[in-house]
């Protein structure tokens, strides 16, 4: 399991020129579900991601988490995150979880953060969304599972 983390003023998701879901300050994750994956991935990554300092304190150092700054998510899922890059300009996604078990370990991600009482909105599996962001920093992070 891998996600994109962005540390974010604002983000949103739209799909048909629609907005389907929004936050504020917070973190937008972009969740790539791969076929070795299980629910214990989903566990673990949640909490990496809830308890990750990566907001400033009083002295302008990342010593905050999620948690410490009362922020929201956003989790989009992004079966592209899986792709391999390797060989050739076509990427092979040969890594990515079948749909059937990508939509349950998203949920079950989604279902960790709530459990842990993060505000959590999310994109919508399998659709075609725009998604915008106001980068805060910018902290962009990589974290696999």
């Amino acid at each position: 399991m891998k996600a994109l983390i962005q540390r974010v003023k604002r983000a949103s998701v739209s799909i048909e020129g629609k907005l389907y879901s929004s936050i504020s300050s917070g973190l937008l994750v972009f969740l790539g579900v791969e076929k070795d994956d299980e629910k214990v991935n989903a566990e673990k990554l949640s909490q990496k991601v809830i308890n990750l300092r990566i907001f400033e304190d009083e002295n302008e150092k990342m010593n905050l988490s999620l948690k410490d700054v009362k922020g929201e998510m956003l989790v989009v899922s992004q079966f592209t995150l899986c792709g391999d890059c390797k060989k050739g300009t076509r990427p092979s996604f040969d890594k990515a979880a079948n749909p059937d078990k990508a939509v349950d370990l998203y949920e079950y991600f989604i279902k960790c953060l709530k459990e842990d009482n993060i505000p959590v909105q999310t994109g919508k599996f399998r659709a075609m969304m725009d998604v915008e962001l106001v980068n805060d920093g910018p902290v962009t992070l990589w974290v696999e599972k």
